[in-house]
C-alpha cells in the first residue's frame, strides 16, 4: 500500500507541475562534421513538430568549415536566438524571434515543410574543450523543460526519439536512455568498443546498483529538474560515466527507463573520434566518482 501510494503520489505532483506543453531542448555538441551537420539538422525539423522545441548548438573549435556553415546558414550568433525552418527547396530560413514565416514572408516564394518554426542557438568556443565541455555551455543555453543529447553526425536517428519522449510525457520516467543493443538495426564494427562498453557499463551497473545496458550510447533524454539536481564537471567523453554515476546515486531517486534505438555508426576513417585511451579514462572515472561520490 505504501509503494502504492508513493507512485499515486509521484503521478500527482508529475501532472500537476507539468506545463501544458513541454518544450524539448536538443542539445548538439559538434566538433567537424561538415559532411553531416546539414544532414542531421534537416532530419531533426521533421521529427515530432507538435512538440515546440528548440536547437541549441555549440562548435567546439571545428576546423572544417563547420564553424563558417553555421554562420552562413543561421547568421550572426550575437542575434540568437533565432527562428528557423526549411522550405520545400531544401533551404534554411531563419527569422527574427518575434517574426515568423507566416508574418515575415519567405523571400523567394516557397512553401515550408514544417507548420512551425523551431527556435536556433548557436554557439562557438574558440578553442576545443571536449564533448563535456560542448554540453555544459549547451545545457546554461536551453530552456526547454526536457532536453535531449544529439549528436552532430548521423549515427543516430532522431525518429528514435518518440519513444523515450512518452515515457517522459507520460510520467513515466525523469531520465530515458538509447540503448544500442535492444535489437534496433546496429551496424556491426568493432568488437574491442564493444567490449569496453560493456565492461564501463557493467562496472557501473556493479557499483551503482542498477541494470543499464548502454551507458555510453549518445541518446540521453531527461528532465530539467534532473540537470539542476547534478553539479557535473567532466569536459571530456567522461561527461556519459559522471552523468550515469551522479544521477542513479541521487538521493531523489530519479526514474530511469531504457529504449532501443538504431545506430549508424562510423569508422575512424568516416570520423569517429572516441578512441581506446577514453575507454581508460572512463575506468578512472568510475574509480572517482565511486570513491568520492563527488
Amino acid at each position: 500500500m505504501g509503494c502504492d501510494f508513493a507512485i499515486a503520489k509521484d503521478f500527482l505532483l508529475f501532472f500537476l507541475t507539468k506545463p501544458i506543453s513541454m518544450k524539448l531542448s536538443v542539445i548538439i555538441p559538434i566538433y567537424n562534421e561538415i559532411q553531416t551537420i546539414e544532414k542531421i539538422l534537416k532530419k531533426i525539423t521533421t521529427v515530432m513538430p507538435e512538440i515546440p522545441k528548440e536547437i541549441v548548438m555549440v562548435d567546439d573549435g571545428s576546423k572544417d568549415g563547420t564553424r563558417e556553415w553555421l554562420v552562413d546558414t543561421f547568421g550572426d550568433p550575437e542575434q540568437h536566438p533565432v527562428l528557423a525552418n526549411v522550405n520545400l527547396a531544401g533551404k534554411f530560413q531563419c527569422f527574427p524571434l518575434d517574426q515568423s514565416a507566416e508574418t515575415n514572408g519567405d523571400r523567394q516564394g516557397n512553401s515550408f515543410v514544417m507548420p512551425k518554426e523551431w527556435e536556433v542557438k548557436v554557439i562557438f568556443h574558440r578553442q576545443n574543450q571536449g564533448k563535456g565541455g560542448a554540453l555544459h555551455t549547451a545545457f546554461a543555453a536551453a530552456t526547454g523543460d526536457v532536453l535531449i543529447i544529439q549528436d552532430a553526425d548521423l549515427e543516430y536517428d532522431p525518429e528514435d526519439w518518440g519513444p523515450m519522449w512518452k515515457l517522459i510525457d507520460g510520467g513515466w520516467a525523469d531520465v530515458v536512455y538509447g540503448s544500442r543493443f535492444y535489437g534496433n538495426p546496429h551496424r556491426v564494427l568493432y568488437f574491442h568498443h564493444y567490449l569496453g562498453n560493456k565492461l564501463i557499463t557493467s562496472l557501473i551497473d556493479l557499483v551503482c546498483n542498477i541494470n543499464l545496458t548502454d551507458i555510453e550510447v549518445c541518446y540521453k533524454m531527461f528532465r530539467r529538474e534532473v540537470l539542476e539536481d547534478l553539479r557535473l564537471t567532466c569536459n571530456d567523453f567522461g561527461f556519459e560515466v559522471e552523468f550515469t554515476m551522479k544521477v542513479t546515486r541521487s538521493p531523489k531517486r530519479w526514474r530511469i527507463y531504457e529504449v532501443g534505438v538504431a545506430y549508424y555508426g562510423r569508422t575512424f576513417a568516416e570520423g569517429k573520434k572516441i578512441n581506446w585511451r577514453d575507454g581508460v579514462k572512463a575506468l578512472g572515472y568510475i574509480a572517482k566518482f565511486w570513491l568520492t561520490n563527488a
